[in-house]
């Protein structure tokens, strides 16, 4: 795997003024396109990504045909019949998606997912406490591929690389378009994917993502994304705050509470909204009461 060579290649910033300025606004609760300029990297190329998969731990790559309906079960997910090195290095042609999940497992990428949540920490800290778990995910896609309708633990900034695509974002913690029951079951061990309806797509906001475009994207905001006509390569940097762990804390403790026969009520969107129930889940888990 190839290096960095040293921190000069960082010597400017990625995220400029005006970009850090508009993040402080719309974090951590509004999708927002902001801008980067993140240029061509050597540890970004397809032959580099392909090597980068071939390395990652099977449970930590992610890669299926790109020709989805945006709303499909995970059970209904074929295999593409390739490695995920060959996907890659073919991805013009190989009708896919892929996703590396952890890049931070390897060094190299550690150390760049790191120097660019450096540039916004002081802003989200500021917002939502000290930033905990970094971690970076890369998403390689065919021409026209469909990453279907689902929704991220995570704050999530996506780096448009190579190519195009189209995101179509709705509001978190809606639950028409995400109902509190899918949560609950996301939080306990269900999948990310979620109920697609064909009359969420006018209700969306659709967000066009070029090379040097980013956008920002809230805790379990529902979306999904079509790739344009060339293949598209996106880095998406992710963290985890105090709000995201008491939010999913709620979320499990209500599933519980809803298997004993009640209808709780779900979650704030700030964490102090849900502090008593968080301390009583942790506490309950803590001494044995659920696992």
């Amino acid at each position: 795997m190839n290096k960095i060579s040293d921190k000069a290649e960082f010597d400017r910033s990625i995220f400029g003024a005006e970009t850090k300025d508009n993040f402080d606004v719309c974090y951590p609760e509004q999708a927002q396109v902001l801008e980067h300029k993140m240029a061509a990297h050597e540890l970004l190329t397809l032959d580099a990504l392909a090597d980068l998969g071939a390395a990652l731990p099977k449970t930590s790559v992610e890669y299926n045909p790109g020709d989805l309906p945006v709303g499909i079960a995970p059970e209904d997910v074929p295999d593409n019949g390739m490695s995920i090195a060959d996907t890659i290095r073919l991805i013009e042609n190989a009708n896919s998606w892929a996703v590396l999940k952890n890049i931070e497992q390897v060094p190299e990428y550690q150390n760049l997912l790191l120097l660019l949540l450096e540039e916004i920490r002081p802003i989200l800290e500021n917002k939502t406490g000290k930033m905990l778990r970094p971690q970076g995910f890369i998403f390689v896609s065919s021409p026209d591929a469909v990453t279907p309708y689902h929704f991220d633990p995570e704050h999530n900034i996506l780096l448009q690389l190579r190519g195009e695509k189209w995101m179509t974002t709705f509001p978190a913690g809606n639950p028409r378009y995400a109902p509190d029951e899918v949560h609950e079951g996301y939080h306990t061990g269900g999948h990310r994917n979620l109920i697609w309806k064909d009359c969420f797509e006018a209700e969306g906001t659709k967000h066009h993502l070029t090379p040097g475009k980013a956008i920002f994207v809230p805790v379990m905001a529902p979306h999904y994304v079509k790739v344009g006509s060339e293949h598209s390569v996106s880095l998406s940097i992710t963290w985890r705050s105090d709000w995201s762990f008491a939010e999913a804390d709620v979320r499990a403790m209500n599933h519980w509470l809803r298997g004993k026969g009640l209808s709780p009520k779900a979650p704030g969107r700030w964490p102090e909204q849900n502090r008593a129930k968080t301390l009583v889940w942790r506490a309950m888990r803590k001494i044995g009461v659920v696992r």
